[in-house]
């Protein structure tokens, strides 16, 4: 058969490289971000305890009512706002279905996407598959600071959307207000939809505060939210996340999802509904991680990586740079096959594959893997 890819230049991902050069290898794995450690029983036992009592059926397309519920809760309880749990907030098959369904119901060819890089790497097939253009913004080690002249020259009327990310996977840096309050004034009076990448935002560290895109009026009038809670309970596997935005946007949204999964598995919504009427499972998420920040940084102190602490997520960069001048890639693969720990190189996140020596190490692992995982690096 005769046909032309709508993704031809996209292979197999790096993290299914790294983590199967690590189980070859048998190498600690801190490149996937997975926690190594089982989920609450307390929330298990709810789901299980969903399937005994019938909740094995179709769940209603935008999710499980007492879900929708416990998300605007959450939202009132964190940023004093709200969304309307049944015409503005959608249960997703995780947070990159919601992704992709936003950018499939409004990206039409030809139209600009603006993108962070390094970026994660669903943002950019998504667009591509739709027909959109990526139009990269490339952000640089150690702080990847946003250049806000440089968003302003490159958006046009040709764009259609700007997609943020914070905190930030993978160099775990997270916006300042000024940033967001630069965004909302680039996208004032315009049509451009910002799609907030928000999955991270109960991993924020050293008391600062998560900026979400509802905090401002502006924005949250052109704004998705997508978030995960597979990062919230460490249960990546069972693929539920969500997504929140205006009413008329998410009309939208939910006429690609409907026919993208329809719905996601309902036992776990009710499970997990069930498990948010006590906020403590997703409030105490800051410190439980900056304690595991805290160790691994403390244990590889004295190693010859160089490192600006995490500001969130579960991700730590460290730069190799006073080690050797090999690309980001190979040293990822050498660390792996001869020191027995896998990490993830961030060129590859990056415009023409920008090598800036740093790799990415995932801490949200328990205590033991992580002195086990010092170990290696502080011998390196």
């Amino acid at each position: 058969m005769n046909f032309t890819s709508k993704l031809p230049n996209i292979g197999t991902t790096i993290f299914t490289v790294m983590s199967a050069l690590a189980n070859k290898h048998n190498a600690i794995n801190l490149s996937q971000g997975f926690p190594n450690y089982p989920s609450d029983q307390k929330l298990i036992d709810l789901v299980n305890m969903a399937m005994n009592n019938g909740h094995n059926q179709y769940a209603p397309m935008a999710g499980n009512l007492e879900l929708r519920i416990a998300i605007a809760n959450k939202y009132e309880r964190l940023y004093q706002n709200t969304y309307h749990p049944e015409k503005e907030i959608t249960v997703t098959a995780g947070a990159t279905q919601a992704i992709y369904c936003v950018i499939s119901a409004f990206v039409r060819p030809n139209d600009e996407v603006i993108v962070f890089k390094p970026a994660y790497d669903c943002y950019e097939p998504a667009i591509e598959v739709n027909g959109g253009k990526v139009i990269p913004i490339q952000l640089s080690a150690p702080d990847y600071k946003v250049d806000w002249t440089e968003v302003a020259s490159k958006t046009s009327s040709k764009t259609k959307m700007i997609l943020i990310n914070s905190p930030h996977n993978p160099s775990g840096t997270i916006w300042s207000q000024e940033d967001m309050l630069e965004l909302q004034k680039i996208t004032h009076n315009t049509d451009i939809i910002v799609l907030s990448d928000e999955v991270y935002e109960h991993i924020v560290f050293d008391n600062e505060q998560h900026q979400s895109a509802c905090l401002f009026s502006d924005l949250k009038q052109r704004s998705f939210i997508t978030a995960s809670f597979g990062k919230t309970f460490h249960n990546t596997g069972w693929k539920i996340g969500y997504t929140c935005g205006p009413e008329a946007l998410m009309k939208e949204f939910r006429k690609v999802h409907q026919f993208n999964v329809f719905s996601v598995h309902h036992p776990s919504q009710k499970g997990i509904a069930d498990y948010m009427q006590d906020e403590t499972t997703y409030l105490g998420l800051n410190q439980f991680f900056q304690q595991k920040r805290d160790l691994f940084l403390s244990l590889i102190k004295d190693s010859i990586f160089k490192f600006t602490p995490s500001k969130g997520t579960y991700f730590q960069v460290l730069d190799y740079s006073e080690i050797t001048d090999e690309n980001d890639v190979n040293f990822a693969k050498r660390l792996t096959k001869e020191f027995g720990i896998a990490s993830i190189p961030l060129s590859v996140f990056n415009l023409n594959q920008k090598d800036d020596k740093v790799l990415r190490f995932c801490f949200a692992k328990t205590d033991e893997t992580l002195v086990k995982a010092a170990e290696i690096l502080n011998n390196i």
